[in-house]
């Protein structure tokens, strides 16, 4: 019943832009921490991007920063994330995540890839990145 469904993978090249969203199904997202992960081809997963309950405070991977941006529209119960200038090491199933019981009481978000640290996982989505 409560679940993220995800949404906006693709397959694209190199240079170009896309959009993930997320969007909460049987529960509302205001207040909850989020947080977007990834698992590339031969790598385990890894969090890249997150953002407080508030949205006042967000981290970036050093992978990411500069080309990926974590938003949220609290109207739409959904979460997005802008992908510019992509590169071909980008593709990854990437997954989108909420928590509310952990760092996001305390008005901070983790980007640590452990399915304990937050209470909804969407299914993932493909994004793939190739000439």
């Amino acid at each position: 019943q409560l679940q993220l469904v995800q949404s906006g993978g693709g397959l694209l090249q190199p240079g170009g832009s896309l959009r993930l969203s997320c969007d909460a199904a049987g529960f509302t997202l205001d207040y909850y921490a989020i947080g977007w992960f990834r698992q590339a081809p031969g790598k385990e997963r890894e969090g890249f991007s997150c953002m407080s309950g508030t949205g006042r405070t967000t981290h970036y991977a050093d992978s990411v920063k500069g080309r990926f941006t974590i938003s949220r529209d609290n109207t739409k119960n959904t979460i997005y994330l802008e992908m510019n200038s992509l590169k071909t090491e980008d593709t990854a199933v990437c997954y989108c995540a909420a928590e509310l019981r952990g760092r996001a009481v305390q008005g901070m978000c983790i980007m640590t890839p452990r399915n304990e640290d937050y209470d909804y996982w969407g299914r993932g989505t493909q994004v793939t990145v190739t000439t």
